[in-house]
């Protein structure tokens, strides 16, 4: 599996399909969620919406995964997963680590053969940007080897020269 990485605009980015940093709700927000929302147009609200009325009531629980339509966006499915909120007082690492496998599953589930991932937690959910790259980096190489002959590109986007930077150290 070829891991790469590409800064800039997800939604930009032409993979089969792109991950969400959703909030549980599915119902769009802000940073990449509102963006994935935003340039992928009502299709991904709308299933969004069913999959809330018929499967998840509730949201969608952190460190899950699940795929709609990618809409008008330049991929065939969006993977939206929740990421925890960071705690000083409470190790939530393996919820993060679930957001990256979660998605691969899911990834490989839809038949995606290329998948783009934000840097899930590190926005207004508060992790520290240089670890959640480190958890990125090392949860989607050592899933390289159980998921190989399916996805076979994962494109790291980092938002800004931090993240990006962050990226490079740890795959490196």
């Amino acid at each position: 599996m070829d891991v790469r990485i590409e800064p800039g605009d997800i939604t930009a980015i032409a993979v089969d399909a792109i991950v969400n940093a959703a909030n549980s709700s599915l119902m769009g927000g802000g940073g990449v969620d509102g963006a994935i929302h935003r340039r992928g147009g009502p299709a991904i609200l709308q299933e969004c919406r069913r999959l809330r009325e018929r499967q998840l009531p509730d949201g969608l629980p952190a460190g899950q995964a699940i795929a709609t339509t990618a809409g008008d966006l330049p991929a065939r499915w969006v993977i939206h997963t929740v990421g925890p909120v960071h705690s000083t007082s409470e190790d939530r690492s393996d919820t993060l680590i679930s957001c990256y496998r979660e998605s691969l599953r899911v990834a490989v589930a839809v038949g995606a053969r290329s998948v783009s991932f934000p840097l899930i937690s590190a926005g207004v959910y508060g992790w520290p940007i240089d670890d959640a790259a480190r958890i990125a980096v090392q949860t989607v190489t050592s899933m390289a080897t159980r998921i190989e002959g399916t996805v076979t590109e994962v494109v790291l986007v980092p938002f800004g020269e931090r993240a990006e930077a962050a990226f490079r150290a740890h795959l490196s």
